[in-house]
């Protein structure tokens, strides 16, 4: 007996070697081209130990366009030329490779989602490490809501609706007039992507910009993630989704663009108080001035004008500033200045101003609101991180999943009660037949009961 497990034993090894070391040959064929097109004779032989140790699966998140090699941007050849980034195909599908709380697979969530929890965790931790640095956090926001903002709530298939699947990393969607300058805050992002390829592009925008907010000051934004990612430029949506500056009728500009994404007007005066923090670059959006006193000293990269005085603070200094209007140093866009103008946009405008506990309340399920639009989720419930356990959100009770319709009993189920029912006395044509002594027995034991209480 221990001769033939031990035959077993060794036949099973060699299978297993044998299937291995057939994918590992398969790697080196599908990964070795794509490597070797782009990099020279001795760059390739230095590559081809991992090349041979790779893992490939059909899950590996598709690299931004805007890293190809048929951009024409000056901006976008730097950013190729980077040593950082020019190997960022094979870098996607290194494993394992060291994060921030540990080793993580770069091919596919060990969990099965479209991110993973404890890589989500880590990669919110190293973004607002890059915030203490880069004093990046306007920019954060407006990339997470640039890719979310794209939703039309009319159209029902994904990805044609648009909204939070993470196209905004594409070429042909950065180059939409309104996403001027998020290119930036793409090469800010690329290297926690790098480390935490088991995080979505759409999750890695969402919560990138919601991190922003709280580490401003802000409110606590009750987000869930676990976003899937659109996978060709052929996805994005067109242009003209995203709301303007300056359109001729700035009301129905705003509510033309946000009822569009299903959001109403409480939203958009709450959404619109988040231009406390950041500046407009003239060179970017063609508004505001090159620089103030508030920003000629930055942080970060000096210039540009102000909404506020104190502009990486999240609070309600914008609905003062615009009702005061007393500092010219300070930006007040058309769209800005009508949300005191319109008597619906003025309501909350005056409230916020007045209350910053009622705007932080709505201003963070208006951003958690908009986050979400559009999104396909994997899990469909959504992934939670905000308890400390980095697990699924608790799904929606649904008392049809725990009970079926009525049915009709089986014929053995019949019989079985037809004989215990016989088993009685009666039957089903006539009814059990009472038992007059047990009934005497029951009423003699209730009257001596109630005798001991009235003699007590």
């Amino acid at each position: 007996m221990s001769t033939q497990w031990s035959n077993f034993a060794a036949h099973y090894y060699w299978q297993c070697h044998t299937v291995a070391l057939t994918r590992n040959r398969m790697a080196e064929r599908l990964l070795l081209p794509s490597s070797m097109s782009s990099l020279g004779s001795a760059a390739s032989s230095r590559l081809l130990p991992l090349a041979t140790k790779a893992r490939i699966s059909l899950s590996t998140p598709s690299p931004p366009s805007f890293l190809s090699s048929s951009s024409s941007s000056s901006s976008l050849k730097c950013l190729r030329s980077s040593p950082l980034l020019s190997h960022l195909f094979l870098r996607q599908r290194r494993s394992p490779f060291p994060g921030a709380t540990g080793s993580y697979n770069t091919v596919a969530s060990p969990k099965g989602f479209a991110s993973d929890p404890d890589q989500l965790k880590a990669a919110r931790d190293d973004i607002k490490d890059l915030l203490k640095t880069a004093f990046c956090h306007p920019i954060m926001v407006r990339l997470g809501w640039h890719d979310a903002g794209t939703y039309n709530k009319d159209i029902e298939e994904w990805p044609q609706r648009g909204g939070a699947n993470g196209s905004l990393r594409f070429e042909v969607e950065l180059k939409h007039a309104a996403n001027a300058g998020l290119l930036n805050a793409l090469k800010l992002l690329q290297p926690i992507k790098e480390k935490y390829s088991g995080v979505t592009y759409a999750d890695l925008f969402q919560l990138a910009s919601a991190t922003a907010i709280e580490e401003a000051g802000g409110p606590k934004i009750p987000m869930k993630y676990g976003r899937v990612d659109v996978s060709a430029p052929e996805q994005c949506p067109e242009e003209g989704r995203l709301p303007d500056a300056g359109p001729p009728t700035p009301a129905s500009h705003l509510r033309d663009v946000f009822y569009r994404m299903g959001l109403d007007d409480k939203e958009i005066v709450a959404l619109s108080g988040a231009h406390t923090l950041g500046r407009s670059r003239p060179e970017r959006s063609g508004w505001g001035k090159q620089e103030t006193k508030y920003t000629k000293d930055g942080p970060g990269a000096p210039g540009g004008q102000s909404w506020t005085v104190q502009w990486l603070k999240f609070d309600n200094s914008y609905f003062k500033d615009i009702k005061e209007k007393r500092d010219e140093d300070l930006l007040v866009l058309p769209t800005d200045a009508v949300i005191f103008e319109d008597p619906s946009f003025k309501v909350y405008a005056e409230k916020y101003a007045e209350d910053m506990d009622a705007f932080f309340k709505d201003y963070a399920e208006a951003h958690a609101n908009l986050s979400n639009l559009g999104a396909k989720f994997d899990p469909p419930e959504g992934i939670s991180i905000d308890d400390g356990t980095a697990k699924a959100a608790p799904e929606k009770f649904v008392a049809a999943k725990y009970s079926s319709g009525k049915r009709e009993l089986s014929e053995a189920m019949k019989q079985k009660i037809r004989a215990e029912y016989e088993g009685f006395g009666g039957s089903p044509d006539k009814p059990l037949q009472s038992n007059y002594f047990l009934n005497i027995m029951i009423g003699v034991a209730v009257l001596a009961f109630l005798a001991s209480l009235v003699a007590m």
